[in-house]
């Protein structure tokens, strides 16, 4: 079966048969599966009323477990965004009624974002939403074939370190 990607690794070798063409083959490729994938994200959050950086934080806040909630801090390093982007994120989230911020018990000084049942059920929704497309993006993709993938592209990625992803 062949893709545009053969024919792109094919005309670069016609004008260039003295480069190794293999990471062409390969990054071009994850290049148009990535814009795929962010095209299938920002519909199933779409669907949901949020956009990508909201989810990014209620996803934060979800995976943390009950009673669902964080330092700012923490939200930083898990959304890997400046101190000021997160205060604005975090305001624009509780004017929507998807977070609130409480006191820090530890820390007279310090907040507590916390998610609401409200913005539960979005980041819910929307992850479901976004489980849907990807498996969609993957249907022609045997599942032993997925692990295999999933397996690579972690070693691919281990040398960047692991950011936490939304």
């Amino acid at each position: 079966m062949r893709d545009e990607v053969d024919d792109l690794v094919e005309a670069w070798a016609r004008e260039r048969s003295d480069l190794d063409l293999d990471p062409v083959a390969v990054f071009s490729r994850i290049s148009r599966l990535a814009r795929h994938l962010d095209l299938a994200r920002r519909a199933a959050f779409s669907a949901h009323a949020i956009e990508s950086w909201e989810f990014d934080v209620l996803a934060a806040l979800r995976r943390a477990g009950t009673p669902y909630e964080l330092s700012p801090g923490r939200l930083l390093r898990e959304t890997l965004v400046t101190s000021g982007t997160m205060t604005n994120r975090v305001d624009r989230l509780a004017v929507r009624g998807f977070v609130e911020r409480s006191p820090d018990p530890e820390d007279r000084r310090g907040v507590i974002v916390r998610l609401t049942p409200e913005g539960k059920a979005a980041v819910d929704g929307a992850f479901e939403a976004l489980l849907d497309a990807e498996r969609a993006l993957l249907a022609d993709l045997p599942v032993r074939d997925q692990a295999k993938l999933a397996g690579l592209l972690r070693l691919l990625l281990s040398p960047f370190g692991t950011p936490p992803a939304g």
